[in-house]
């Protein structure tokens, strides 16, 4: 597949990485269908443009638009319940297996030639290497073990549609867009208000990727990435979770002390968590653009201007 102007589906459309994907998607002369739940407060998150296509479905609903587009790249972001409180609800994480395959069914209606479905570094549990695909999966969550369900049998189902198929499995990712309820978030908002933030004692090893760049990640993915192959998107590069609270605390205000230790971890909390993105710079030519201190100076500067109280 070449990398001129192409029509991109996305389903999640209107999260942080959905809204961001098309953006950029948007940037770079690409055609975007954003499918969004209908009456989303999100759908502001989108960019306006003559060359986006709004169409509200419900994830439950998708075999309703069978045959009422085109597209040449279908990306499957939408998830339902992904919040911790839902990621154990078993009857609704195995709810989502199936609206993959509904999803991959509609790519297949819209003739799209290429399906990237949006995985999670959940389905590899708790691992103290460098994630890939080579490494061995053992997710213990609801929601780990649907997205491994979900990726493998969408890879199967666009083997038997002669799709070319890409499973992207996502680190923690940062922006903007971000929900209050994140750790990125939760300091950004707490520190500029010239409190202190309630911490763990951030003794991981984490990998966190700006939100711009996942989005950039996700379509090198669907323009150049192999076919079958299972891609981690991160920056590839792991820092102690102190370093980057210490990070943000520095741009926003170095005065404040901070408490580490004064909350406890979450239980089964995962302390080591990095891509190797080598497979995926080597396939599609892709590099993280901005450090993290580059993309939380961005974040902060969106939150001071959408918050003026702060």
């Amino acid at each position: 597949m070449t990398t001129d102007t192409m029509r991109i589906a996305i389903t999640g459309a209107s999260g942080m990485i959905g809204a961001t994907l098309a953006r950029i998607a948007l940037s770079e002369g690409h055609e975007v269908i954003a499918i969004v739940r209908p009456g989303s407060k999100r759908i502001e998150n989108l960019p306006r443009s003559e060359s986006l296509t709004l169409v509200e479905c419900d994830i439950k609903d998708y075999r309703t638009l069978h045959g009422q587009e085109e597209c040449d790249v279908f990306f499957h972001l939408a998830w339902d319940k992904t919040s911790v409180t839902g990621r154990d609800d078993v009857r609704i994480q195995t709810e989502n297996i199936k609206y993959t395959l509904d999803a991959v069914e509609l790519a297949h209606s819209w003739g799209a030639s290429v399906f990237v479905g949006a995985g999670s570094q959940a389905e590899y549990g708790r691992v103290n290497v460098k994630l890939n695909e080579k490494v061995p999966v053992n997710p213990e969550s609801g929601y780990g073990i649907a997205k491994y369900a979900a990726g493998k049998f969408s890879g199967i189902m666009c083997k038997q549609l002669n799709i070319r198929f890409c499973w992207a499995r996502i680190l923690s990712v940062y922006g903007e867009l971000d929900a209050d309820h994140t750790l990125i978030m939760y300091l950004i908002k707490t520190l500029l208000k010239g409190e202190v933030p309630e911490l763990t004692a951030c003794e991981q090893t984490w990998d966190y990727i700006y939100a711009d760049d996942a989005a950039g990640a996700l379509l090198a993915i669907g323009l150049r990435g192999v076919n079958g192959k299972t891609y981690c998107i991160g920056s590839g590069s792991c820092r102690k979770m102190k370093e980057y609270v210490e990070a943000v605390n520095n741009i926003i205000n170095p005065d404040i002390r901070l408490d580490f230790g004064s909350k406890e971890y979450y239980p089964h909390q995962v302390m080591n968590l990095c891509a190797d993105t080598h497979d995926l710079e080597r396939d599609t030519s892709f590099k993280p653009r901005f450090s993290f201190e580059e993309g939380i100076s961005r974040v902060v500067s969106y939150v001071q201007n959408q918050n003026k109280d702060l």
